[in-house]
């Protein structure tokens, strides 16, 4: 029986985990969950999973996430929240010698340099998100020191065919019907702008030890391959699968088993799957080649460009930019300083209200 605690448990993730949760309830207890607010979601989760220890981020602030982290009944912690808020107990359930599963790409991008000198054993650190699961589960058993390079894949948003004139066009609206996954309002406009793969290449960079120049990204329409490794012999190992976040939500909880309900999700129809790939386009979509550039310079630059990113799709939700102009504004935050190396965690995470603000500056906002 493995006893968990869930931040982030009424997310499109945290809904995933406690999916595998409930199919497995005599190998998985939840002993806690930890969510931004309260909501009737939280309290019927609380109610189905008979848990008494809840706590919400703006009635318990970082002492609720903290309880989480360091709950002694609790030996496996899953971080499904988006933002920064939980970086403090991400560190603190590491330190504390705590099972990770993690679908938190702010955590890492912001605060990598942090966080994983503090992951003390193999596989103590497990990623979530559906891409960065694959390449882990791909890396197993082999020697990083033959990976050439590690490819995340993109569906490529619903504007992958539009033109330069038609993107000018694209609407919120339009924006937030992504073609594969069900997720929040900020990440379905990254994943349309390609912005979420860049961000998504970073945290790759750390997760895994590499040298930027061996993370990169292709498109794959209709996301069956989640990632790739090539190594230095030519030969390339891939996880293909249905696009379902139980899937990687199970591998991570029970590793190295593979246990899955027998109903519910989606088994692979090979004969429907036309699986390409295809280089991103830096033209039409240039948020990829700026998040690559901030690997380049690391620093202070990833976690200016989470603040950027941040306020300039609040702006285009808001109707005071334009979808083309979220990736202008970014690029312009970063260059508009010097954004050096942050001497601590907490001068890393400050830096993201720095880019926030800056951007809302540069806005005229």
């Amino acid at each position: 029986m493995i006893n968990v605690g869930v931040i982030g448990a009424t997310g499109s993730v945290g809904s995933a985990v406690m999916s595998v949760c409930e199919a497995w309830p005599d190998k998985i207890r939840v002993m806690a969950l930890a969510a931004n607010h309260r909501s009737g979601k939280l309290a019927g989760l609380a109610e189905k999973f008979h848990v008494s220890k809840v706590y919400t981020y703006d009635e318990c602030g970082d002492e609720g996430l903290e309880a989480v982290a360091l709950d002694p009944e609790i030996q496996h912690v899953v971080f499904t929240s988006s933002g920064t808020a939980a970086i403090k107990a991400l560190c603190s359930a590491l330190k504390a010698g705590k099972t990770v599963s993690l679908a938190n790409k702010e955590s890492i991008v912001v605060a990598g340099k942090w966080v994983m000198p503090l992951v003390s054993r193999p596989d103590q650190l497990r990623p979530l998100d559906s891409e960065h699961n694959a390449i882990w589960q791909c890396l197993h058993g082999e020697d990083k020191s033959f990976v050439r390079k590690i490819y995340l894949t993109a569906s490529g948003g619903p504007f992958r065919n539009f033109s330069p004139e038609e993107l000018q066009t694209v609407t919120p609206e339009m924006a937030l019907r992504h073609p594969v996954w069900n997720m929040g309002a900020k990440i379905t406009v990254d994943s349309a702008t390609l912005m979420n793969k860049g961000i998504e290449l970073i945290e790759a960079m750390y997760l895994f030890g590499l040298d930027e120049s061996k993370v990169d990204a292709v498109i794959s329409p209709g996301s069956f391959v989640h990632g790739l490794v090539e190594f230095e012999d030519g030969s390339v190992k891939m996880l293909a699968a249905e696009p379902d976040m139980m899937l990687p939500a199970g591998s991570c909880l029970f590793w190295p088993d593979r246990f899955f309900p027998s109903e519910g999700f989606r088994r692979p129809s090979y004969s429907v799957h036309d699986v390409r790939f295809e280089p991103p386009d830096s033209v039409r979509f240039p948020a990829m080649r700026i998040a690559r550039e901030c690997m380049r310079l690391k620093g202070g630059y990833p976690a200016v460009l989470v603040g950027a990113d941040e306020a300039a799709v609040n702006m285009f939700l808001e109707g005071r930019i334009g979808f083309t102009q979220i990736a202008g504004l970014v690029e312009t935050v970063l260059e508009s300083r010097n954004w050096g190396e942050p001497a601590s965690l907490d001068e890393a995470v400050a830096l993201v209200d720095d880019g926030r603000r800056e951007a809302l500056r540069l806005a005229g906002s």
